[in-house]
């Protein structure tokens, strides 16, 4: 039985929940390093192992990603429970900000006009700010489609994407297109799942690693 008895700090909590996920997804894993810690992370947001088939990393992600959160970058989110999720500690450590445009008045506007979601509209107010930033899809398809299409013909690109859009229209959809493009570093979940909850679990565990090469120098 894989309880703890009595009061304890939550970070034993973290680490024998760490423990219990390695111990039941045993060497050789679908993931190695840095990939893993990720994953693993994601499996303890969700308390999903379907995620071990799932979720997919461009081979530049994990490098990108890293080096941008230690340049201090800008990160995007879909939704603000995405950007909420995002530790504000972590990200003060590393010089990060995080915003979400989904309330700004422009964008609101926009969407009414255009007959379009607010989380397509703040894609396109976002693209002056998107070179160097880290854009982060929990659970818009339309946001993730957008800023696909708008990549073709923009000059400005994120440093990586995290597209974990979920649901039954176009979830799935939007994910394979990130999945195919080969020219922005991602990560990604195939499928209908996803969540704002697990997108800024990506982000935590980025910064996490972040950190701790930034202790070393």
């Amino acid at each position: 039985m894989n309880s703890i008895k009595g009061p304890v700090e939550p970070g034993a909590i973290e680490n024998k929940s760490f423990a219990i996920i390695d111990s039941e997804v045993p060497e050789p894993r679908p993931f190695s390093g840095n990939e893993w810690l990720i994953v693993r992370r994601m499996i303890h947001t969700s308390a999903d192992f379907e995620l071990l088939s799932l979720v997919e990393f461009h081979p530049d992600a994990i490098r990108e990603g890293i080096q941008t959160l230690l340049n201090g970058c800008l990160i995007i989110t879909d939704t603000e429970m995405a950007r909420m999720g995002i530790t504000s500690r972590r990200m003060e450590l590393l010089g990060c900000s995080v915003e979400c445009y989904m309330n700004e008045k422009n964008v609101i506007e926009r969407a009414g006009k255009d007959g379009i979601t607010r989380a397509s509209a703040a894609v396109d107010y976002a693209l002056p700010k998107l070179n160097g930033s880290i854009f982060v899809v929990g659970n818009a398809p339309t946001a993730l489609m957008a800023l696909i299409d708008r990549l073709r013909d923009e000059k400005s690109r994120p440093a990586l994407i995290v597209g974990m859009p979920v649901g039954f229209v176009n979830a799935a959809e939007s994910k394979d297109l990130l999945i195919e493009q080969t020219d922005i570093p991602f990560i990604s979940i195939r499928g209908r799942k996803g969540g704002s909850p697990l997108a800024a679990t990506v982000v935590n565990q980025l910064a996490e690693i972040a950190l701790e090469l930034k202790a070393k120098r």
